[in-house]
């Protein structure tokens, strides 16, 4: 008995001195009242700030009946030259994350033309087995213009691309400016060309395009046009007059993988 009443008491005490601190704590300190008014005036204005920048979303975010209209125009469009009896349901491991990503990147041109060309493959008996479901992650990961970017593998599955690096005299190391560049930007229409080296960083890490070590391209005159761009000019000058180091390119190229190939093939290109 003795045993329950000192838990008890101890218990209570513990209370007591909870509510006694909590107590002895005002909520506003005279003296931080103006500061915390003002601060919650800060975060009004911020938070108003936020939701014009955020309502434009609202618009962007398709709902399911734009999803139908555009599957029911542009999908049916795609599907025209297939015989009636070849269109079929399509895999719901492949229609169902397709359809339910359009919602985010159904206001992107570039974007949805790639998920109607997916959605036009998983449709037709002659090509469902060549809708992968890893196509929808990967569709999933890229931006508009690396969407555009592939285009450009289209009708060539290898292209060229160097390194600017300035090397040392003595020929034993060298610091690298400039990594992956290439004519992508002149093949085809990008918002931005600068980011063209990281794009490709993307398609390599989502397995769609490789840089093979040590491999490039032997057609003569090959790499001509890339060097002697002279957009390269101010890097070739940082080079020389800062660096003090002599300009030089590692020749290398960049192509599809397998899975590339099927998904450029069977997403990028345009169904016929």
């Amino acid at each position: 008995m003795e045993e329950n009443e000192e838990k008890e008491t101890n218990v209570k005490a513990t209370i007591d001195a909870v509510t006694g601190l909590v107590k002895a704590v005002p909520v506003y300190q005279d003296a931080v009242q103006p500061a915390a008014k003002q601060i919650g005036k800060s975060l009004e204005t911020v938070s108003k700030t936020v939701n014009i920048a955020l309502a434009p979303i609202k618009a962007l975010v398709w709902g399911y009946e734009k999803i139908e209209d555009f599957i029911s125009t542009r999908v049916s469009e795609k599907l025209k030259n297939v015989p009636e009896e070849n269109i079929t349901t399509p895999p719901p491991q492949v229609a169902g994350p397709a359809i339910e990503a359009l919602r985010f990147s159904g206001h992107d041109v570039n974007l949805r033309e790639l998920y109607a060309n997916l959605l036009a493959t998983a449709m037709d008996k002659e090509t469902i087995h060549q809708a992968h479901p890893g196509f929808v992650e990967t569709l999933k990961n890229l931006t508009s213009d690396e969407a555009l970017l592939l285009q450009a593998f289209t009708t060539q599955s290898s292209h060229p691309l160097i390194d600017i690096r300035g090397k040392l005299t003595d020929g034993k190391g060298y610091a690298n400016l400039y990594s992956n560049y290439g004519h992508f930007h002149k093949k085809v229409a990008l918002d931005r060309s600068d980011l063209v080296p990281a794009y490709i960083d993307n398609l390599c890490r989502l397995g769609i395009l490789e840089i093979p070590a040590l491999t490039s391209m032997t057609a003569p005159n090959t790499y001509e046009a890339l060097t002697t761009d002279p957009e390269l000019d101010q890097i070739k000058d940082e080079i020389t007059s800062k660096l003090k180091r002599t300009v030089d390119f590692q020749k290398k190229l960049v192509r599809l993988t397998e899975f590339g190939r099927q998904f450029v093939q069977n997403v990028v290109i345009e169904k016929k």
